[in-house]
């Protein structure tokens, strides 16, 4: 790492979906920064996500688990960072369901043991900042009308939604309580290049792939807002650099979709892609049972963090699907590395959205 560089930003969970591409913006467009990324290369993290950039002279990869208090507080005293970028979590709902507790060590202890590091920073650093990435779920769910907004009171519905709002309360109760400098944005789903096929899109892209069935869940009118992720990962380096402290952004992708409709789309869109009959893909549909407190509809106001920043996405849904599809034809080798492994039989015919 080059110590002349200005500052040091620490990313935890830079090796998944979301935080590889945080990462490699913050690497190729701030090269003033040294890049830290922290993560414990559970099943969805994964560092062939970052393999363009891995040699950068500002990047440096670390494996550790932000759960082990020790481990958190030794690695914080070794450096002086500037800024914390919190993305590493538990995010799948269906194993949240079945194994709450790992969500709550991850989601909830975890950030704790950020904050806890980060007070010591901020003592040596009064511009050190602390910004938490969350999630839409945390709001609850929406009827057919209406939007969240950054005042929508909490409701979750899920153990994975809960432990997201248990840790956005300690990031704001460390700010009330402490003064630590804060902002906190709230995504609605992100799809794109380098997800893990646990969930939707990708797992339906792998399955049309290999004629096998489409799972919906219930009757497929359950409603969510898409997000690029690159689009994401854009909000994510403007908040950080010109954010209001104590403040929250929601970023949404201003795209409303039933799961069912989405389903169909990108079933038209893998046959064109295949060379299939129109129709083909379709084929391949089938219903499930519901999830256990399936939240009907998400949707995100993402009209503070475009009037106070500028920031709305980039792409339309389309042109990112297509994007997406293309990536992923393009790199069978990591598809197929990461869709043999032995931990992936837990979501076997599951997605999560």
């Amino acid at each position: 790492m080059d110590k002349n560089i200005q500052k040091n930003i620490l990313i935890t969970g830079g090796a998944g979906f979301i935080g590889s591409h945080v990462v490699r913006r913050f690497i190729t467009l701030n090269s003033n920064y040294n890049v830290f990324n922290l993560d414990a290369l559970t099943y969805a993290g994964n560092l062939e996500n970052l393999k363009d950039v891995e040699r950068a002279p500002n990047y440096e990869f670390i494996k550790g688990d932000i759960t082990k208090t020790d481990f958190i507080n030794e690695f914080f005293s070794k450096h002086s960072f500037d800024g914390v970028i919190h993305l590493a979590a538990e995010s799948h709902v269906d194993r949240s369901i079945t194994d709450p507790l790992s969500f709550v060590r991850t989601n909830i202890l975890g950030t704790v043991n950020l904050l806890n590091a980060s007070l010591q920073q901020f003592e040596n650093n009064p511009n050190f900042l602390f910004y938490h990435i969350s999630t839409d779920e945390v709001y609850g769910s929406l009827g057919e009308k209406g939007l969240f907004k950054e005042t929508t009171s909490y409701d979750p519905n899920s153990p994975y939604s809960a432990s997201k709002a248990s840790s956005d309360h300690f990031v704001r109760a460390y700010g009330e309580t402490y003064k630590l400098p804060f902002v906190i944005s709230n995504c609605s789903n992100n799809y794109g290049p380098n997800q893990f096929p646990e969930k939707l899109i990708p797992l339906f892209i792998n399955n049309i792939i290999q004629n096998k069935p489409l799972p919906v869940y219930g009757d497929g009118n359950y409603t969510r807002d898409w997000l690029y992720v690159k689009d994401h990962a854009k909000a994510i380096e403007l908040i950080f650099h010109k954010g209001k402290k104590g403040e929250t952004y929601n970023i949404g992708g201003l795209n409303e979709w039933k799961n069912i409709d989405l389903t169909h789309l990108l079933c038209r869109l893998m046959d064109k892609k295949l060379k299939r009959t129109l129709g083909t893909s379709e084929k391949l549909i089938s219903f499930v049972k519901d999830r256990p407190g399936h939240d009907l509809r998400y949707a995100i106001d993402a009209s503070k963090i475009k009037k106070e920043l500028g920031w709305k996405p980039s792409v339309t849904f389309e042109e990112g699907l297509e994007q997406t599809i293309d990536w992923y034809f393009d790199n069978k080798e990591w598809l197929d590395n990461v869709t043999s492994k032995d931990y992936l039989e837990y979501y076997k015919n599951q997605y999560q959205e």
